[in-house]
């Protein structure tokens, strides 16, 4: 992957050529990035401008039998660790060395894809992916060994968010001290959920949203889309190419979570005295209950932000407003004025205590039917 290849980010992609070029290439860095601005496979032509010995970041300059091998992803001194957990392929102590098939499937196809893409690509259900103690062993071992073409060996870790604390601490004086021409590049979307210690070792690059513009004519180039239908995606993406994809395939899970969201939005507004609209409530409780635990996470957090694109629809902010509901006989500026400063509060930190428990493994069902209760309540407080 050639940084020729990477949406945007020029002036990301000018800081890491002029280091390496200049020899100054940082033992432990940290991309920081939202879903879908090119994190990850920005680290990737990265890890082949090194290892490679590349002199453009256009085209391949450098070492040719090198860049072919980046082709397959099969370069023997280039190492990935990702969040895993038990499938049928690994029943009991899961590394991303099981799964490198598959997420080299993930990398040729979604590039720019999530997590979500990921434990979908895997068939996972209802558990969580982690990058655990397991791992660091693997890590530890791989980078232990001599490069195999003598030169840097690059060890990209993918939603390092996902390290639990046991793999944290591991990997710590790797992390700080790691053997001469090796370089760890950890990539993640929250770096807040990084412990401190890990952090504070990493040169940190933080990636805005890609530009408009920049998704337009990427849709345009890769999929032959007219202009105004590639403008009107590129919009709706809100700077995330993977989901500006998804709109163009009409495969977003997005469409599925809209339906959800009305469905609960209107059964949460007639529960008021309605006994039969509680059942509603507690029907689509169950429903959602019976999703995969990374399907709920996801679906609430599309919730939160079909919140705050209500809230700036009703405070006017329309330049900031993406969001295009399909739903038919459901229009975002009639739902509005319904979120306002005295309730958006208590219906974000609801919507994020909901996430937190169904990440500990809390009963989503009665998680959820916790949530549409005191979401009835919510909906019905008045602005002030």
């Amino acid at each position: 992957m050639l940084f020729s290849d990477i949406l945007g980010q020029e002036h990301i992609k000018n800081h890491l050529t002029q280091s390496a070029d200049n020899g100054r290439i940082p033992h432990s860095q940290l991309f920081v990035g939202p879903e879908g601005s090119g994190t990850l496979p920005m680290a990737i032509a990265y890890a082949q401008y090194i290892l490679c010995k590349n002199t453009n970041a256009e085209n391949n300059s450098g070492n040719e039998a090198c860049n072919i091998k980046f082709q397959n992803l099969s370069h023997p001194d280039l190492h990935f660790a990702f969040p895993v957990t038990t499938t049928s392929k690994a029943k009991s102590h899961p590394v991303s060395s099981h799964y490198l098939e598959e997420w080299r499937q993930l990398l040729k196809e979604q590039p720019y894809g999530n997590l979500f893409d990921w434990y979908k690509l895997l068939g996972v259900d209802n558990k969580q992916g982690q990058i655990g103690v397991d791992e660091a062993q693997d890590i530890v071992k791989a980078l232990s060994l001599k490069s195999y073409e003598g030169g840097y060996k690059i060890m990209i870790i993918w939603m390092a968010e996902k390290m639990n604390i046991a793999c944290a601490n591991k990997l710590l004086k790797l992390i700080e001290e790691p053997p001469n021409q090796t370089v760890f590049l950890l990539i993640a979307e929250d770096e807040e959920q990084i412990i401190n210690t890990i952090r504070s070792r990493c040169q940190i690059l933080h990636f805005p949203p890609l530009a408009e513009d920049v998704i337009k004519q990427a849709l345009i180039k890769d999929y032959n889309l007219d202009i105004t239908v590639a403008a009107k995606i590129a919009h709706q993406s809100n700077g995330n190419y993977n989901k500006a994809c998804d709109l163009v395939y009409q495969d977003s899970e997005d469409l599925q979570f809209e339906k959800w969201f009305i469905f609960w939005i209107r059964s949460a507004f007639k529960a008021k005295g309605n006994k039969s609209a509680i059942h509603d409530l507690i029907s689509w409780s169950e429903d959602i209950a019976k999703t995969g635990r990374e399907t709920q996470k996801q679906f609430l957090h599309f919730c939160l932000d079909f919140f705050r694109q209500a809230l700036l629809l009703n405070y006017n902010a329309t330049d900031l407003v993406y969001l295009e509901p399909k739903t038919e006989k459901f229009k975002l500026e009639n739902f509005a004025p319904y979120i306002h400063g005295n309730n958006i509060m208590d219906i974000s930190n609801e919507l994020q205590d909901a996430i937190y428990h169904i990440e500990r493994n809390g009963n989503s069902k009665i998680i959820l039917t916790d949530l549409s209760i005191k979401l009835t309540r919510l909906l019905h407080k008045k602005s002030a």
